[in-house]
């Protein structure tokens, strides 16, 4: 809940609100099932490659159902789903971006489990609200928005209702930062092992002598949303790539902290994703993306250096 020192714009309180409710659904679903060791898998016809749960799809429908209570139109586009038109206007500015469960086969043993909901103005050419929520910690929600002013800010809020606004690191040295990769499965980690020069970086003495770099393991946009909020320094992506469902959401709430998200050639990542037609948010859908994610543009130059693209 926005306090009256921190407010925030009415599109992302609304979101906020939205991602808390879901969140509060779902949780002791995951919880029970969890306990009973009833993971709920079925089929995915879509990502063969993605573990999906039944309640993935819940979600899905539970989130067209409530956005649409406070966006009248709007094109639909979760990762569980073909983009779709959601009102009655034939070619909505808005495209509202979810990817309704993420790390999914952790959060069916109520280990970790994340959920994404980005609004993106077509007109704008540009994001306009992102909401990441945590599911089972106390630090929540990452919201992240653009005011009236045109300027983009960025907010963390707890399980109390507490607002904190996100600045990110604006310095940060190699040797000292703490590195996360999402590592969780086995060839993605055969290939942070192949980084040589990236850990032979982070196992560097810092000049009182000790070696404070360290290696994290951390999933989608909630990964972003740490750097954000200087729980990590950096996170970093070389393998598969990122979907925009997994990217953009972190991306925004990242960039309104006054971080750097940079490709793996050192050029900074827009954040206009090119929706302009439901082909394009369609192809958007199937795309992946690498990059180096950082509080600062120092930290990720000195890793654009020690990161080899695979």
């Amino acid at each position: 809940m926005a306090s009256a020192q921190e407010p925030l714009p009415t599109l992302a309180n609304q979101l906020t609100e939205l991602v808390r409710t879901v969140m509060s659904e779902i949780r002791p679903r995951l919880v029970e099932g969890a306990l009973a060791g009833q993971h709920a898998e079925s089929r995915n016809d879509r990502h063969t490659d993605n573990f999906l749960s039944k309640h993935d799809l819940w979600m899905h429908d539970r989130y067209r159902e409530l956005l649409t209570e406070i966006i009248p139109s709007y094109v639909y586009a979760s990762e569980e789903a073909d983009p779709q038109i959601i009102g009655d206007h034939p070619d909505p500015d808005l495209c509202v971006l979810v990817d309704p469960l993420d790390t999914s086969e952790l959060a069916v043993r109520a280990l970790h489990g994340y959920t994404h909901v980005m609004v993106y103005s077509r007109s704008l050419r540009r994001p306009i609200a992102a909401v990441v929520g945590d599911i089972f910690h106390h630090v929540q929600l990452y919201v992240a928005a653009r005011n009236d002013d045109g300027e983009d800010h960025a907010h963390l809020i707890t399980a109390d209702g507490t607002i904190h606004p996100l600045t990110a690191s604006p310095t940060a040295a190699l040797p000292e930062a703490l590195v996360t990769n999402f590592l969780m499965k086995p060839p993605r980690f055969r290939e942070l092992a192949d980084q040589h020069q990236l850990l032979d970086a982070l196992a560097a003495h810092s000049p009182d002598g000790a070696s404070r770099g360290r290696i994290g393991v951390d999933f989608g946009s909630v990964c972003l949303c740490h750097v954000a909020a200087r729980f990590t320094e950096s996170t970093i992506e070389f393998a598969k790539g990122f979907a925009i469902w997994d990217l953009a959401p972190g991306h925004y709430i990242l960039h309104a902290a006054g971080g750097t998200v940079i490709d793996l050639t050192g050029h900074a990542l827009p954040l206009d994703h090119g929706l302009h037609t439901l082909t394009d948010i369609t192809e958007a859908m199937d795309r992946r993306q690498t990059f180096i994610a950082a509080g600062n543009a120092h930290l990720a130059a000195q890793l654009l250096k020690v990161v080899e693209e695979k």
